[in-house]
């Protein structure tokens, strides 16, 4: 395999041959971390404010649905074309090409004048952290030896976990405070700042890195993943309010077909000149193909569980958005609690079973939910909620963390940027396509008219139908997880000869 390495006569960093000298590579760490964080926080951000945005602006439930199932759906369908641009343009450069527009659109979002212009400026964000977030794992790939892979995947599940509790408590005191008298707006512009400062530092300490050879963008595979997608999700997210007209089920029908067309093309450009936009020779990797259908699935309960959740206890039980931010504590705290151990010292030594464990765990923590939820109604307190909540949070932090390790660990170097887009993409995926589904599962079983006095115990009721759809979602993973390897690869030695061949592959300019 060739590969091109530029004049430069600076050397390459020691962390890019395997080495451990260079500590660059911990601030660089420490940046693209950041910026993962932001993509985190504002998702979560704006399902605590979505009350409060919905007041204010006047937005019908489909664009408030369109405000988190637009960034999402932009965001999943950008993300395979973002990480293949990273891998042929370098990590760094489309990294901050994504950071500077996430920020711009941002601000966008902060100073919207009505829900149209919100939703258009959420759609953008979205598209700007697609460029974004891939390169976040494949600089992470790209820079830190294997051997060294697994804490930082670890410290990458812990800002998750990080993520989950800031988004909502953020959102909730910004709300809350009112600063300025801009309402909701904070929640965007808070943005500015660390987009700027990560826009500036980035440029400074992140190392440069390609795929090894050659590649070219497929826009024709962009413009069919695009499209398949699209076809998938929009009829989703507006069947329930259309009356689930005949042209929504067509659509989503002919999205299997473009979406099959995509891989036949695929396999032929791959075979043609080497450039395809899907890696399909990925898919070989059993740890890689099964944690992408996990991360499908899982993507799908988290994109239904987040938002109901949210809708439940503002508007069904009437909280306000402070109170919903705090009862939401324990559950983050429980997952960067395990998501911080699980990859160092869970999974060495169980293996498959800490990921089983946790989707078992999870489950239970929403069976308890349910029965909590019915238990109590209306009259639910914060303190009761924080159970389940806690058990659920424990769940998913053995999960986040290790199964990100789990897929890239066996990856070739030189396909980073498309594993880290797949990745990515088919979570954003399930997740648009668990919000499209809130129509069906939540809103959908809701009357049109409702009375003051039924809104509340509707929600209650629409709550404990979505969540027993979280709770099946959950038993599909795992069963999902069987096809997970019993056993992780030992980084730095399980990979043989294989990883030590990767080390040498990335080119670093």
């Amino acid at each position: 395999m060739t590969s091109t390495h530029t004049p430069e006569p600076a050397p390459v960093p020691p962390a890019a041959a395997g080495g451990t000298g260079d500590r660059r590579r911990w601030f660089a760490l420490a940046i693209v971390m950041t910026a993962a964080f932001m993509d985190l926080v504002d998702v979560t951000i704006v399902n605590i404010a979505i009350p409060s945005i919905q007041q204010d602006e006047g937005a019908s439930f489909s664009q408030i649905q369109w405000i988190t199932a637009g960034y999402a759906l932009a965001f999943a369908a950008g993300l395979i074309t973002g990480g293949r641009l990273g891998d042929i343009h370098g990590r760094k450069r489309v990294f901050l090409v994504g950071i500077g527009g996430f920020t711009l659109a941002s601000a966008l979002c902060g100073f919207a004048v009505n829900p149209e212009m919100l939703v258009a400026s959420r759609i953008l964000q979205g598209g700007m952290a697609a460029l974004m977030v891939p390169q976040v794992l494949s600089i992470v790939h790209a820079t830190f030896p294997a051997h060294e892979r697994g804490k930082v995947f670890g410290l990458f599940g812990a800002i998750v976990g990080l993520g989950a509790v800031s988004g909502p408590l953020l959102g909730a005191l910004l709300t809350e405070w009112n600063l300025f008298g801009l309402e909701w707006r904070p929640i965007f512009l808070i943005n500015l700042p660390v987009g700027i400062a990560g826009l500036v530092l980035g440029s400074r300490f992140i190392t440069e890195s390609k795929a090894p050879r050659a590649l070219k963008l497929d826009l024709v595979g962009v413009a069919l993943v695009t499209l398949g997608l699209l076809m998938l999700i929009y009829p989703l997210t507006r069947g329930e309010e259309l009356g689930w007209p005949l042209w929504g089920h067509l659509s989503m029908a002919g999205s299997v077909v473009v979406l099959a067309a995509l891989v036949a093309y695929e396999r032929r450009k791959s075979a043609r000149d080497g450039s395809p936009l899907v890696e399909l020779s990925l898919f070989k990797v059993k740890s890689f193909a099964a944690g992408i259908a996990v991360q499908t699935v899982f993507g799908v309960g988290l994109g239904v569980f987040f938002l109901v959740w949210t809708l439940y206890m503002q508007v069904g039980l009437g909280w306000s958005p402070l109170r919903a931010g705090l009862t939401g504590v324990p559950f983050s705290i429980a997952v960067s609690t395990a998501a911080g151990v699980s990859v160092q010292k869970l999974v060495p030594r169980f293996g498959r079973k800490v990921l089983q464990t946790g989707a078992l765990v999870m489950a239970a923590g929403v069976l308890i939910y349910v029965w909590e939820s019915g238990h109590y109604g209306l009259a639910i307190t914060s303190w009761q909620m924080a159970l389940p909540l806690a058990v659920m949070g424990l769940g998913m932090g053995l999960i986040v963390a290790p199964l990100t390790d789990a897929v890239l660990s066996q990856v070739p170097r030189e396909h980073a940027g498309a594993a880290s887009g797949l990745i990515n993409t088919v979570q954003q995926m399930g997740n648009a396509l668990g919000l499209g589904l809130v129509s069906v599962v939540f809103f959908g079983t809701m009357s049109d008219h409702l009375t003051p006095a039924r809104i509340g115990p509707a929600y209650v009721d629409a709550f404990q139908n979505a969540l027993g759809w979280v709770a099946g979602v959950l038993a599909a993973i795992f069963l999902l997880m069987f096809a997970l390897p019993g056993r992780p690869a030992r980084h730095g030695e399980g990979g043989g000869a294989e990883d030590r061949t990767e080390e040498k592959e990335p080119v670093l300019v």
